[in-house]
């Protein structure tokens, strides 16, 4: 049973096709999807806690609803509390907002800058 033994063996490479030699995360999109994407500043407001990776690549399609929820999650914030997301640190934009738009109108230098906070600083 030498030959079976020897079929068996295959180095790994070859059963994974070569597909192993990019490193690119479930999460990572292909270098044209990029501009799907826009880069969003999140910057923390008076004693709400403040999130260690600052800027993120976000939908456009993503909803303010969205990232409100989607930053409760990461702070681990109780779903009771809340929490809110101004832009130009002057107004808060509806929940059903997409940040695409909201970038077209207020991004600059490439990216879109929004404060969080627990409590109304603004508006």
């Amino acid at each position: 049973g030498e030959e079976q033994e020897s079929v068996l063996q295959l180095p790994p490479s070859t059963a994974a096709g070569g597909e192993g030699l990019t490193e690119v995360s479930p999460e990572t999109e292909p270098a044209g999807d990029t501009k799907k994407k826009i880069d969003i500043l999140l910057k923390a407001v008076g004693d709400t806690p403040i999130m260690k990776t600052k800027k993120w690549a976000v939908e456009r399609t993503r909803t303010i609803q969205g990232l409100i929820d989607f930053i409760k999650k990461f702070l681990k914030l109780v779903a009771s509390e809340q929490l809110f997301i101004y832009v130009n640190q002057s107004f808060a934009p509806s929940p059903d907002q997409e940040v695409g738009t909201l970038y077209e109108c207020f991004g600059s230098d490439g990216k879109l800058v929004l404060h969080y906070c627990k409590s109304q600083a603004w508006g």
